[in-house]
Parts: structure tokens; C-alpha cells; sequence
């Protein structure tokens, strides 16, 4: 499935930013959106399945909250960070889903209290790391900027697995943009991962945010292009929605097939979702 702790891994590949203020702020405002859709919550349906194979909305918030607290002790407790490091690659294939499995035995009150005590250690301890600094993580150390871009798109991501579980349509924000700068960074990794050889030359990619506004990225005059919604775009790259059911173009050979095999977490693909399951796209 398309969650785990690695995810992170992609936000290596951003370019630093002038100002890491907005992004705090925005994976504060990202988390209190998803608790509002958990919160008041029945029993019954914290054990919702969600689209992500064997996970219930349980599993989800159990997950972000066993993987903010990988991220606090990476910032805070680099030795022990190290042994979570340890567990991780005795165990690479499963033990993100033991993680889940384990925290989502727990009552829902428990979960929610544990996720919202640990996401604001997290966001307390990035926005008080001193300037430059780099923590460890499962793949390169990350800035803390670079973290909580990570941990948005996450928290994002598996929003709208608790989204689709619930039958939720939620409004986008100007917060995919920190979901849609992963994604377009990443486009190199996603065609090694899948054992390609990545496109010498940029693309242009341009997507259009919910109040209208252009998000461009690479040259003008770039022969390969991708467009269209920001929120269709961000679903592709975290591999919420099957591009068949987006509005997402390419024009371009290479682009075009970005776009089938498009990641903006690190590891492998997933099977994504079927085409036709998208309850999350482009209203």
C-alpha cells in the first residue's frame, strides 16, 4: 500500500526553502483538518475499511501517529531513532503494517489523544530546529522544512483514504502545493523505482489551484508538458486516484508515461487504485 514512514524519503529531493514558516503552519492546519473528520467519530466507524487494502481508519490515524513519533525522535533523539532504523530493516517488509496493526488494537479515544500529542511535539520540535540543520531519516537526512513537507503530503494522503471511507468530498487547499512540489521533484525517482531511466530534459508542468491560480514548474519552453487541477495531480502522485479517472494531460512521450507510473513517496509503487474507485478528484 502507498503509506509508509519511508514517504519521507522523496522530500530529500526538494531545494531548500527561503522561508520554512508557511510549511509548519500549513502541517498544522492539514492535521486539524483530518482530526475534524475523525474526532467526533463512532466506535463503529473508526473500524471503517478504507481504500488502502486491510485498513480501517483505525490503522490510518494509528499510522500517522507511529510515524510522527519515528519523525520526533529522528529530530529530537538521534540514537534512538537509530534503533527504530534497526527494527525497520529487520523487518522491511512489514513493518509498517505492524506498526499500523499494532496501534489500531488500541480504544479510538487512545489513538486520536496519541496522534494529536505526538503531531505537536513534531511541528513544536521542526519549528524550533536551528536553521541548517539535517535530521536521520529512513532514507537521506531531511531538513526540517523538508520533514514537514513529508509529513503533510502524508497526512494528506491518508486524509483521503479516511475521506473516502467516510464519503467525504473535501475542499482543496493552497496546501497541495507542498504535496504537488514533492510530486514534480520526484519524477526522476519514480522512473528509477520502476526501473527506467529518467528523461534528460525537464518538463513543464502546470496546474491550476482551486481558486484558479497557475502553478508552474520547470521552463516555459519545455517540449513535454503536464496539466491540469493541482488536486487531480496531487491524487496521482501520492496514488490516491488511477490517472484514468483524472484530468491530469501530458503531452509529451516521456511525460505521458510519468503520469502511469507518477510517486511523490519513496519505495515501491503499490498497486494504486483501480480505475473507476476515485471518490477524491476533481469535482
Amino acid at each position: 500500500m502507498q503509506a509508509c514512514l519511508i514517504d519521507s524519503g522523496a522530500a530529500a529531493m526538494l531545494l531548500p526553502m527561503a522561508d520554512p514558516t508557511p510549511v509548519f503552519d500549513d502541517l498544522r492546519a492539514e492535521s486539524d483538518e483530518l482530526d475534524r473528520l475523525v474526532a467526533e467519530l463512532s466506535p463503529d466507524q473508526w473500524s471503517l475499511p478504507t481504500p488502502a487494502p486491510r485498513w480501517s481508519i483505525a490503522h490510518q490515524i494509528a499510522h500517522l501517529a507511529w510515524t510522527d513519533h519515528a519523525a520526533l525522535l529522528a529530530v529530537t533523539d538521534a540514537d534512538a531513532f537509530g534503533k527504530e532504523v534497526e527494527k525497520a530493516l529487520a523487518s522491511p517488509d512489514n513493518f509498517v503494517d505492524e506498526g499500523a496493526e499494532e496501534g489500531a488494537r488500541k480504544p479510538p479515544a487512545e489513538i486520536l489523544a496519541e496522534w494529536r500529542t505526538g503531531r505537536k511535539a513534531l511541528a513544536d520540535a521542526l519549528s524550533a530546529a536551528p536553521k541548517g540543520a539535517r535530521f536521520p531519516w529512513y532514507g537521506p537526512p531531511m531538513a526540517a522544512a523538508s520533514m514537514a513537507s513529508a509529513r503533510l503530503m502524508e497526512t494528506w494522503a491518508h486524509g483521503q483514504d479516511v475521506a473516502d471511507a467516510l464519503g467525504v468530498v473535501r475542499t482543496p487547499t493552497d496546501r497541495l502545493r507542498h504535496v504537488a512540489r514533492i510530486g514534480v521533484r520526484a519524477r526522476d525517482y519514480a522512473f528509477g523505482v520502476n526501473g527506467l531511466t529518467p528523461p534528460t530534459e525537464e518538463f513543464r508542468i502546470e496546474l491550476t489551484g482551486a481558486d484558479g491560480t497557475l502553478w508552474a514548474y520547470g521552463p516555459e519552453d519545455a517540449p513535454q508538458r503536464v496539466t491540469g487541477p493541482a488536486l487531480d495531480f496531487c491524487l496521482l502522485v501520492t496514488r490516491r486516484a488511477h490517472r484514468a479517472d483524472l484530468a491530469v494531460q501530458a503531452d509529451g512521450e516521456d511525460a505521458d508515461r510519468w503520469l502511469d507510473i507518477a510517486q511523490a513517496f519513496a519505495g515501491p509503487p503499490g498497486a494504486g487504485r483501480s480505475a473507476g474507485t476515485a471518490k477524491g478528484g476533481d469535482q
